[in-house]
């Protein structure tokens, strides 16, 4: 089918769609209706029985790892030991009432959504997938969230409570409120709730009709016009389900601005503190409604700037900063270059349209697990991962030296690749570039790449030769990295110790970024499935033996050399015998 040209094509097009689209939207609550009430269940009676049964270990180890801690000074601590009950006492409660409102959400609208993709572009037996897709998968996507949850509560709370108890730096200061201030903070606090809160929601409520409208507009001209996100399949219903979905949206994006709101509200506190200044958290409550008015004229498209004024609440913070400026000019010059791009796109250019897509989190995320398989399958056959790791992280549940290490590596690798062909960004593939007009569009997800995009920088300036990055996959893998020194054993070839140190920091900066990435909840999950498929190929390579084998006292394995100079590892005698307490089948047999 072609796009069609001219309003009686359009308008013949619309109508005609709208049939269709009905018969898929009931489908589609049909579906949900059923589905629905089974994940709402799996959902909140297995979220519940985790809180609930974790609870109490939850709140003594929270006490025991604050009180132990010292990052923070006793008068934070003191505070912070006080007024802990309230939230762990309310974490049961949100956690339950989170779980019923995701379980509904996603019970029903899951199926609904499948529906609407099984008529895709692309897809075969469409009337088959209609009444399948999203039953099944739901089902069993609760059950991931369920797992994903449990993760979350067993590994990463306790990874962070862990981290907090860590021993400091004898140089690092603990963070600490000084008490002359608090009264101050307490009160500036205190008038911004009843100031921002009504103020910034009324705004909220004031701009949600140029929400509506403006979305509707838009929407309707894409499905009228097949242009922008729907030139590429003709009929694609989804624009009638965002159409119908989109009151939805706006009355979630005032909820946000509502419970956002007291959060900018109590910063003034934060404000108060840090400038020592009773007067700036006070012209702080009235720039954080300009803030936020002008936050939003920049999502809606409307006009620039705020109609609110933004008093000077930062000592170091002029007016008009032209550091700022600069930077807002670009960032506008860049929305404009992509905005007639994607209007170029919009008039027929697919290919074009296809070199400006933004990837996603989930690209990236795959990437990275995709990135962590190859470079494992090629550190066993090179004998850098020990097959003790192996299966103590499967059978023992111990993975946090190959969870933290192999993507660490896999990370480095692609910074080492990046800085060869001086990429603008991050080289992810052969001939795929990750940079700032192309990736994810999520400030988290700068969070992560801004650290990684000024060590690519570093590693450029280094200047590694062959050999040197051949070796930093062993150091990485069995070195500490503390020293300069302990390099000396491995056999690097440089013995400039400024370039060592340079590359211990990067690599301990490294593991530090994967360690935060590790307490991802579906970071566990997909790193277990890995660990499962290198598993596998270890007893295909011989570096596992079989559990009967194991049973009747062979024993195999493979060592590590000790230097890299020549490029690859020697093997040792392998007398250390594996862990056996597997129990998944590989081809059919039991191992």
């Amino acid at each position: 089918m072609e796009v069609p040209v001219g309003f009686i094509a359009k308008l013949w097009s619309f109508v005609s769609f709208l049939p269709f689209f009905f018969l898929l939207f009931t489908l589609g609550c049909l579906k949900g209706l059923i589905t629905g009430p089974i994940v709402l269940g799996v959902i909140v009676i297995g979220n519940s029985a985790i809180v609930v049964g974790l609870w109490p270990a939850h709140f003594i180890w929270t006490y025991y790892c604050v009180a132990r801690s010292k990052r923070l000074g006793w008068v934070l601590k003191s505070a912070v030991l006080v007024l802990l009950p309230l939230p762990l006492i309310l974490w049961p409660v949100i956690a339950i009432l989170g779980s019923l409102l995701g379980g509904l959400g996603y019970g029903f609208f899951a199926p609904l959504i499948a529906t609407f993709e099984a008529v895709g572009e692309g897809v075969t037996d469409a009337f088959y997938h209609c009444f399948v897709d999203g039953t099944v998968s739901t089902v069993k996507g609760s059950l991931t969230v369920v797992v994903d949850f449990t993760d979350f509560c067993f590994h990463s709370y306790f990874s962070y409570m862990d981290e907090l108890c860590e021993e400091v730096h004898p140089n690092e200061k603990p963070m600490e409120v000084k008490l002359s201030k608090l009264p101050s903070c307490l009160l500036v606090s205190m008038l911004a709730i009843p100031v921002d809160v009504p103020v910034i929601t009324a705004v909220a409520l004031w701009k949600s009709p140029f929400m509506l409208f403006r979305g509707w507009k838009r929407l309707l001209e894409d499905l009228i016009g097949r242009e922008g996100p729907f030139l590429e399949t003709v009929c694609v219903p989804f624009a009638g389900l965002a159409i119908l979905l989109w009151p939805l949206a706006v009355v979630g994006s005032v909820i946000a601005s509502f419970l956002s709101s007291f959060l900018l509200a109590l910063y003034s506190g934060v404000v108060v503190h840090q400038e020592d200044s009773f007067q700036l958290g006070l012209a702080y409550i009235v720039a954080a409604i300009s803030l936020f008015d002008e936050y939003t004229n920049d999502l809606l498209d409307m006009r620039e700037g705020s109609c609110f004024i933004r008093p000077r609440y930062r000592r170091n913070m002029s007016p008009y900063n032209d550091d700022e400026i600069r930077r807002n000019s670009l960032d506008q010059q860049n929305e404009r270059e992509e905005s007639r791009s994607s209007k170029m796109a919009s008039q027929g250019s697919r290919k074009l349209k296809q070199t400006i897509q933004r990837y996603t989190p989930v690209q990236v995320w795959d990437w990275l697990f995709k990135s962590c398989e190859v470079n494992g399958r090629i550190l066993l056959h090179e004998g850098l991962i020990d097959a003790k790791d192996i299966v103590n992280c499967i059978a023992r549940g111990k993975c946090k030296k190959l969870g933290v290490k192999l993507p660490s590596l896999s990370i480095l690798q692609c910074l080492l690749e990046s800085a060869k062909s001086n990429s603008a960004g991050l080289v992810i593939f052969d001939e795929v570039e990750l940079t700032k007009t192309n990736w994810p569009k999520d400030i988290i997800f700068e969070w992560f790449v801004g650290p990684l995009l000024t060590m690519k920088e570093q590693i450029k300036r280094l200047q590694l030769q062959e050999d040197e990055e051949i070796c930093l996959r062993k150091l990485l893998m069995h070195c500490k990295n503390d020293r300069p020194e302990e390099w000396d054993e491995i056999g690097f070839p440089s013995s400039d110790n400024v370039k060592r140190a340079q590359l211990q920091a990067i690599i301990r900066r490294l593991q530090g970024i994967v360690s935060s990435l590790s307490r991802i909840p579906t970071f566990r999950r997909r790193f277990k499935n890995l660990v499962k498929k290198l598993y596998i190929e270890a007893i295909e390579i011989g570096l596992i033996v079989s559990y009967a084998n194991i049973e009747g006292g062979t024993k195999s394995g493979h060592g590590n050399g000790s230097r890299c100079s020549n490029g690859r590892d020697d093997s040792k005698d392998g007398n250390e015998s594996p862990e056996n307490e597997l129990g998944f089948e590989v081809n059919g047999n039991v191992v």
